[in-house]
This record gives C-alpha cells, structure tokens and sequence, in this order.
C-alpha cells in the first residue's frame, strides 16, 4: 500500500492536529503520516484535530516537517535560491525560503569546471523536485524560462549601468537578466574573467538588439580606467561651459599647480591617458571634450 501512495513531501498538503509537545504541533496527512509543525510559526493556539495546511518537507534532520512558509520556489514555480555553501562532491546548497531547509542543486546540472560555480550569496532561478527516495532537489531554470520571464529593452538604454545575474556560461560569453528583466549577453571579449553561475554583476549596456536583448560589458568605460588624475581632468572639462579648459602639456608648471593642485609630470601623464582613450582633444589653445 505505502507503494501506491505517491510523496506528498515537495506539495502542499492538509491534515489534523493529533498531538503537541512544548516546541512543536504534530499534524496527521492523508498519507497517514505525522509531519512537526513548530509553533513559533502560529500565532493562534491549535487544538487537537484542527485542520492545517502547509508546504511540507524533510527538513536537516531527515525528519517531516509542514510550514505555513511558502517557499520562493516549489515543483509548480521557479524562484530565487541563495546560495549558502557547495560541496565539490554533491553540489551547491540554496535557501529558498524553508525553515531548517537548505535544497541541493545536484552537481551534474553544474558547470564541469568548478572554478566558475556560484559561491554563498549568489543568487539561482530555480524549480524544486523530489525523487524516488523523498529527496527534494533544486533544479536551474534552462534559457527559455528566461526567455519567457523577460520584456525588451529600449534603445534609451545604451550605455547605462545595470545590474545582472549570470543564468548561463558559454564559451562564446555569458547570459544574464538584468533586474529589470532584460535578456543580455556578455562576450568573452568584454569581460577580464568569466563570471560565476548566479554571480550579481554590474554591466554597461553597450548595444541592444532590435528583439530587444541587451549587448552588455562588465569592462570599466575608458575614462574610469584612466586612473584618477585623469578622472578629475576630464570632470573639471565637462563641467565647464564650454566643454574646455586653457591648459595643454605646454602650460607651466605653477598654473597647472594651481588649478590642479598636481605636478606638470602627473598632468602630463593624465593627458596622455586622456587623448589615448579618445576622449578629449588637445590644441594651442587647451584642451576640448570630444563629441561622443
């Protein structure tokens, strides 16, 4: 008979209150089994045969336990787990959400190469399942719940700042969705390292495709590479009315003391940065902010 029964563990599922003890209620399901039912999550008392409703589960324990806590995600819904800790030989742990719970995201579902796995923090859109013998497992979304899950950007935003989690790695780059819900990609030649499965980055939007999916960078934009000299320079040029400030390497060194409180060899070095990366240019007369 107990073969017939399929799990309700993974489900939520009713049943009677049959007993209590100080720390926990014991609810009674139609599998005529008892699952714990702690009491710091009931506000009001249970009374012997109350009917009571929840998410049930094996918690750390091994034990069955129902909470009225519903998690981020179940068999039926995909949600946010964070990553708590990985073990190279099982997988990566996540926190949907259950109490005395954390779900495992079995190794063969994880990148080969362990270096790019998520670490504690990152965060994984992912599904619950439990197999044959009552284990809950947590299963990543594939590309076409993204894909499903997304809307389109607008060409309004190149060359924003967003922030992203990495949902899949490929060779040729990385898939990410942004917080506002925009499919992007990053090539490998945009980025210094490969990120991490569920990794949060904060990305450049450098393109966006006519279907609405984002062309992103995670590469400093030229000018917050310079260094901050160079920085300071080219803030002082755009503030300025005229987009210009009369100094070049030819200016003397006690004037660009003054007006940049750095040596002449540092302007000069800083100027240099500056005209490399395209951003200004320079004349008799000083230096101009270049149109974009």
């Amino acid at each position: 008979m107990g073969e017939k029964m399929s799990t309700l563990l993974g489900q939520v599922a009713k049943g009677k209150v049959i007993d209590e003890n100080s720390n926990f209620y014991f609810v009674q399901l139609e599998d005529g089994l008892t699952y714990k039912l702690d009491k710091k999550e009931i506000k009001k008392p249970l009374k012997n045969g109350s009917l009571f409703g929840g998410f049930v589960y094996e918690n750390a324990n091994h034990e069955r336990q129902m909470t009225r806590v519903q998690p981020k995600a179940t068999s039926g819904k995909y949600g946010w787990g964070t990553v708590v800790k990985t073990r190279k030989d099982l997988g990566v742990f996540v926190d949907v959400g259950l109490p005395d719970k954390d779900v495992v995201i079995s190794l063969d579902e994880l990148p080969t190469e362990t270096s790019i796995w998520p670490h504690s923090g990152d965060q994984i859109l992912v599904y619950l399942s439990v197999d044959k013998k009552e284990r809950m497992w947590a299963h990543p979304a594939d590309s076409e719940v993204f894909k499903a899950i997304s809307v389109r950007a607008s060409k309004s935003m190149v060359n924003k700042n967003v922030k992203a989690t990495a949902f899949r790695l490929k060779m040729a780059g990385t898939l990410v969705l942004t917080t506002n819900f925009n499919l992007g990609f990053i090539h490998a030649s945009e980025r210094d390292r490969e990120p991490r499965l569920g990794e949060q980055l904060n990305a450049r939007v450098i393109g966006v495709h006519p279907d609405g999916t984002l062309n992103l960078s995670l590469k400093p934009r030229n000018y917050e590479a310079l260094g901050d000299d160079a920085a300071m320079i080219l803030a002082m040029v755009e503030h300025t009315t005229e987009k210009s400030l009369p100094f070049n390497d030819k200016s003397n060194p006690e004037s660009i003391k003054k007006q940049f409180g750095i040596s002449k060899g540092r302007f000069k070095m800083a100027l240099g940065h500056l005209l490399k990366a395209g951003v200004i240019k320079q004349t008799a007369d000083g230096i101009f902010l270049k149109e974009k």
